[in-house]
C-alpha cells in the first residue's frame, strides 16, 4: 500500500439525462490511466481510501462516484421518479463519456465487489479500452448471487431473515419487497425499510473477521440511498440477465490480463463465484485469502500489489491517452 495521497484535480460531468457525475484526479498526471469503481451499488468514493492501492508515480487515478450516489447529482432518493434509468447500461455510458472527457484512450480497472460486476459489464463491451483488470470481493450480479445473498444466507441466520423477509408478500421475492417499500410515497415507509435493510446487511456481515458491531452509515439519507439503489439494481438483475450474463460470458475477457481476489470467509459472496469465472477465464490469476471475509486489509495489499505488477509488466505506452 502506498501513502494517502489527496486530488489534484476533479469536476463534474453532465450527462443528457440531467445526472451530474463527480470524478477526481489523482496521482501523475501523464501516468497510465486508471479507473476506479466503487462498491454498492451506491456505496460512493467514500474518504478515498483507495488511491492508496496505486503508485502515484506510475499511475493517473481516477476516481467516479457513479450516478445517483456520493457527491453525483441528483441521489437517487431525490429523483425516484427517475430511478428507472439508473442501468448498468446507463453506468457504462457513463464510464465512456468520461474516458473521452478526460481524453483518455485505455486504461486499467480496478473494482471492488459491486465495482467488480461493473468492471467486468464495461470490459466485455470496450475490450478494447481495459488494459487490465483488478478485482476485490468479485461479484457479477447474478441472478444466485443476489438469492443467496437475500434469501440463502438465511439458513445460516434463521432468526434474522425471518424478521427481514417478513415483510414480503405473499410469493414476493424479499428484495423486490424491498425495492417497493423503497419507492413508497410515505418518507416513513421508506425510512423504515432503509434501516431493516441495514440491519440485514449487518447481519450477514457480522461473521467477517473483521466485522465490528454499528451502524453502516452516518445518516438516514445515505442509508436510505444506499438501500434504495442496492434493491433496484437486485431486483432487476443487475439489468444483466438472459445473453447478458457475466458468467456466461467470461471467456470473451481472455487475453486481457486480471487479477481476481476474494477472502475464504465471505459469507455474502462465496469464493465459488471468483472460482466459476477463473475457470473460463486462463488469463484470470485467483488469489483467495483464507482469514477474511468481503475485503479486508490483506485483500487490498493483494491488490496494490496486483496493480504495481500490471503496470511494470506491461507492454503498452504509459500515457494511457489519446495522442
Amino acid at each position: 500500500m502506498f501513502a494517502p495521497i489527496t486530488p489534484h484535480s476533479h469536476g463534474w460531468l453532465s450527462r443528457p439525462d440531467g445526472a451530474r457525475l463527480f470524478w477526481e484526479e489523482s496521482g501523475n498526471p501523464h501516468g497510465q490511466a486508471a479507473l476506479y469503481l466503487h462498491g454498492g451499488p451506491g456505496s460512493g468514493l467514500g474518504p478515498g481510501g483507495y488511491r492508496r492501492r496505486f503508485d502515484p508515480a506510475a499511475y493517473r487515478i481516477i476516481g467516479l462516484d457513479q450516478r445517483g450516489c456520493g457527491q453525483s447529482t441528483p441521489l437517487a432518493i431525490d429523483a425516484l421518479d427517475s430511478l428507472d434509468s439508473n442501468t448498468i447500461q446507463a453506468l457504462i455510458a457513463d464510464l465512456e463519456a468520461l474516458r473521452e472527457h478526460l481524453g483518455i484512450d485505455t486504461w486499467v480497472v480496478h473494482g471492488v465487489s459491486w465495482g467488480c460486476t461493473l468492471a467486468l459489464a464495461y470490459a466485455l463491451q470496450h475490450p478494447e479500452r481495459v488494459l487490465g483488470l483488478v478485482l476485490v470481493a468479485v461479484t457479477t450480479g447474478a441472478r444466485e448471487e443476489i438469492e443467496w445473498i437475500t434469501e440463502g444466507v438465511g439458513t445460516i441466520f434463521p432468526e434474522a431473515w425471518a424478521q427481514f423477509s417478513a415483510v414480503a408478500r405473499e410469493g414476493e421475492r424479499p428484495v423486490d419487497a424491498y425495492a417497493r417499500l423503497l419507492r413508497d410515497g410515505d418518507p416513513q415507509v421508506r425510512a423504515d425499510a432503509a434501516r431493516a435493510w441495514e440491519t440485514w446487511e449487518r447481519t450477514h456481515i457480522s461473521l467477517d473477521p473483521h466485522w465490528a458491531p454499528g451502524p453502516l452509515f452516518d445518516n438516514d439519507r445515505d442509508r436510505e440511498n444506499f438501500a434504495t439503489l442496492v434493491t433496484h439494481y437486485w431486483e432487476n438483475d443487475c439489468f444483466l440477465g438472459g445473453a447478458l450474463r457475466i458468467c456466461d460470458r467470461i471467456a470473451e475477457l481472455e487475453g486481457i490480463p486480471a487479477t481476481l481476489i476474494h477472502g475464504r470467509r465471505d459469507i455474502s459472496g462465496p469464493a465459488s463465484t471468483p472460482w466459476r469465472l477463473h475457470q473460463n477465464w486462463p488469463s484470470s490469476e485467483l488469489i483467495v485469502i483464507e482469514d477474511e471475509g468481503h475485503g479486508g486489509p490483506r485483500q487490498m495489499e493483494c491488490a496494490a500489489a496486483a496493480l504495481s505488477k500490471l503496470i511494470s509488466s506491461a507492454d503498452h505506452p504509459a500515457s494511457g491517452q489519446l495522442p
